[in-house]
């Protein structure tokens, strides 16, 4: 039972992050979090925190994953044409795109790393 439980927070956290960070990028200026990284280091960082999380919560559709999170990163950037005080840029979507991409390959090494730990050794 505490597997299962675990699994589900592991496939409910991608998601809430995807909904922070839509949100983060939609939501009007003022509201967007402020900390001290550059801008570029905190979209680049969500992303790969978010890609991270997907493909350790889908391992094996890994792949699907950062197809989907890479393109997703330009629909994201897009989703600012909604607001009045927001602009959506290439460049940015491309900063996400590539946050995206070191999220899902540390996610992949991450979970390779894991399977070997959990396989038995051979005698």
């Amino acid at each position: 039972m505490t597997r299962s439980i675990t699994s589900r927070l592991f496939k409910f956290l991608p998601w809430l992050a995807l909904a922070a960070i839509v949100f983060a990028t939609v939501s009007p200026i003022r509201l967007r979090p402020q900390d001290f990284a550059s801008v570029d280091v905190d979209r680049a960082g969500a992303f790969a925190v978010m890609a991270l999380l997907f493909v350790l919560a889908y391992p094996r559709q890994w792949l699907l994953c950062a197809l989907l999170l890479m393109l997703g990163a330009g629909g994201i950037e897009l989703l600012q044409f909604l607001s009045p005080s927001r602009h959506a840029h290439l460049d940015d979507a491309a900063v996400k795109a590539a946050g995206a991409a070191i999220g899902c390959l540390v996610g992949l090494m991450a979970n390779r790393t894991i399977s070997r730990f959990r396989q038995p050794a051979t005698a």
